[in-house]
């Protein structure tokens, strides 16, 4: 069969990882057009892909006021440019892949589901954790009565605390203004994932959480504005000259470096440092959203979950615990411990995952994701969606609940 068409909606870091699926697998799809605003990246993606230039534009819009000309749309624009392209995109019948999340907004989710809910397309929200071999592995275990009935679960999710400070103190995602609150941001994955392996509703959520430390009164005494004036710059982790330079100087370019300059050179990061977002200090800067947060939940038949998101890690797997009326499981990503009551056995089970690839990540969910949603498109079968329109409103109705939940110090029933 011939490879399916694809456009590129927001060639950032989520766009390009998406679109290198092509270069990999060139029987499978191609992509054919780029809607970016920035000219760097935009030009980037159009020389990388050979796309004509006709299909190289500013404004996704100017796609919509034209015939059909591809299968599929990706839409990996921020958090509040989601809901538009994909309702305009949809009513001319190309399938979507839907960056996550739908909106930071109620309101836009249900506009999304009433426009999408009724059209014959193929449509997938990235929530790239349902894809991954960890994922499949560990759902097969539970599906098959290893441990018995589920009872109770912890998930962790280290944020990783360089991330936390590229991305929510000094990134795109450091405003709830701007962008969207945390849990939405960065914790809907998880969310979502929690619902999947439970596999049942949930009734109530409760939720804490706080803007505990990246605040202008945690600020050392001797920190200056900026890392590179900031005698107390040697002694801080949220440094930009580790974070940045560091990385810089050992020949690693790719994230986070390549996101805070396209001038890939040492002086260019250098730059990038002394003069940009990413250069100030970590205490001075003008984030509002958490940096630590714990949802509770309640499922059917008083199954219960805690899920901690925090900024105080290493960037690593996510870290999980399930407990069962017949055993106990460990699992973080890179293999799966079971201890069985019945024989008082553990069994460590390893997880093949993708290495060195733009698709690595999430545990290698990125490469599932993409593949999954090409796959359906190829054989006209949905059933390689696991986060379609339904399941994901559904997670995302939890996510706001766990956030109102938490600002109003309740507990919400569903």
């Amino acid at each position: 069969m011939k490879p399916i068409n694809m456009i590129i909606i927001g060639a950032g870091n989520r766009g390009q990882n998406y679109a290198s699926y092509t270069l990999i697998y060139p029987e499978n799809a191609r992509v054919v057009g780029v809607a970016e605003p920035r000219e760097y990246y935009r030009n980037e993606m159009a020389k990388k892909y050979n796309i004509p230039e006709e299909n190289v534009v500013n404004d996704w819009k100017e796609f919509v006021n034209r015939k059909k000309f591809a299968d599929a749309v990706i839409i990996a624009t921020q958090d509040r440019e989601h809901v538009e392209p994909a309702i305009q995109f949809a009513e001319l019948g190309y399938n979507i892949l839907l960056e996550k999340p739908i909106s930071p907004f109620e309101s836009e989710c249900d506009r999304l589901y009433e426009n999408l809910k009724n059209k014959n397309i193929i449509f997938s929200v990235c929530h790239v954790l349902r894809y991954t071999p960890f994922t499949t592995k560990l759902k097969s275990i539970l599906d098959s009565g290893t441990i018995g009935e589920i009872i109770s679960m912890q998930h962790l999710e280290p944020v990783g605390y360089y991330h936390q400070a590229h991305s929510f103190v000094r990134g795109n995602w450091r405003k709830e203004s701007e962008s969207s609150f945390m849990l939405l941001a960065k914790s809907c994955h998880d969310i979502d994932w929690i619902n999947f392996i439970m596999g049942s509703k949930c009734k109530s959520v409760s939720s804490f959480g706080s803007l505990k430390h990246f605040r202008k009164e945690n600020k050392p005494e001797k920190a200056g504005k900026r890392c590179v004036d900031c005698s107390y710059e040697p002694n801080c982790p949220y440094s930009a000259i580790k974070i940045y330079l560091k990385r810089a100087k050992e020949g690693f370019f790719d994230w986070p470096v390549n996101i805070i300059t396209t001038d890939l050179s040492i002086d260019g990061v250098k730059k990038a440092i002394e003069t940009g977002p990413y250069g100030l200090c970590v205490y001075e800067c003008d984030n509002d959203v958490v940096d630590n947060q714990v949802v509770i939940l309640e499922y059917d038949e008083g199954k219960t979950v805690s899920f901690t998101m925090t900024a105080f890690t290493d960037l690593t797997y996510r870290r999980t615990s399930i407990f069962g009326t017949r055993g106990e499981i460990y699992g973080d990503g890179d293999k799966i411990e079971i201890f069985d009551f019945m024989t008082d056995k553990k069994t460590t089970i390893p997880i093949n995952i993708i290495e060195n690839t733009p698709l690595s990540g999430h545990g290698s969910g990125d490469f599932y994701l993409i593949d999954s949603f090409v796959r359906a498109i190829i054989e006209n079968n949905p059933s390689y969606i696991l986060s379609g329109l339904n399941e994901t409103i559904a997670s995302h109705k939890l996510v706001f609940a766990a956030e109102k939940a938490r600002k109003e110090k309740k507990v919400i029933n569903l």
